[in-house]
């Protein structure tokens, strides 16, 4: 038992030593702010400004891909082992925070290997502790990615829509919330019954987080979308369009 008791000491003494090297060794988030307008200006896209009101699709990202957001602080241990296991396999299940997604927009775009996976954990979690959790929300929101060259969600609502952020329904909210999973998969305008049955599993996730009832997910799942472009084939798709950004919803038990 004693021998137990020590080696674990050990252990997590060597946990504790590489998480601080680590640290010391990932870059400060102190430059957040201009990697989002550096990213937006890079493809053209739009500044969010403030958070709109009301942030229907806010709401939605976060019961879908992070619904601890507003109490964790930027990691989510189970998520974290999920994310390495996944890496060492050559997969991006899913698992990471809003946090985590947004360091991975900013600082590692191009990188899927098990060190960045790690970079993105302490990166997460120096974003938490330097930004309030509606910077983060605003700052994800502004630079993620949402299919047909909208980077932001300043320019996926009138490009979808023809509508400004604050001004989008529920059935809208969702299914842009829904769609930064896997932006060419998931796109309206070419796969729209595959859109649908990603907005259902959003709705679903705004059902098991009590922000919505049976009745009213049901009501945003069939109203009209209103899309401002007819949904058809032979749009343009996404060809080096980056990474899908937020998780799997199957694991997304957030």
């Amino acid at each position: 038992m004693r021998v137990a008791g020590l080696v674990l000491g050990v252990l997590l003494a060597a946990a504790a030593l590489g998480f601080v090297l680590v640290w010391a060794l990932t870059p400060s988030v102190d430059d957040l702010q201009r990697r989002v307008a550096d990213r937006l200006a890079a493809h053209g896209a739009t500044e969010l400004g403030a958070l709109p009101v009301p942030d229907r699709v806010g709401q939605a990202v976060v019961a879908t891909e992070d619904s601890r957001f507003f109490t964790d602080h930027g990691v989510d241990p189970r998520g974290v082992v999920r994310g390495l296991l996944g890496g060492l396999e050559g997969n991006e299940d899913g698992g990471a925070t809003l946090d985590q997604q947004l360091a991975k927009l900013l600082y590692t775009p191009e990188r899927t290997d098990v060190g960045s996976k790690i970079e993105q954990v302490i990166l997460g979690v120096k974003i938490d502790s330097g930004y309030s959790k509606r910077q983060i929300l605003r700052a994800y929101l502004a630079s993620v990615y949402f299919g047909q060259g909208y980077y932001g969600l300043a320019d996926a609502a009138p490009g979808y829509f023809g509508l400004a952020p604050g001004d989008l329904s529920w059935a809208q909210a969702s299914l842009l919330a829904g769609v930064v999973q896997a932006p060419t998969a998931y796109d309206p305008l070419t796969h729209l019954d595959l859109a649908k049955q990603r907005q259902r599993d959003v709705l679903d996730r705004l059902v098991d987080t009590g922000m919505f009832s049976r009745a009213q997910a049901a009501a945003a799942f069939a109203a009209p979308l209103r899309l401002a472009v007819p949904p058809r084939t032979g749009l343009r798709t996404d060809r080096g369009a980056p990474p899908a950004t937020g998780r799997p919803l199957p694991a997304a038990g957030r």
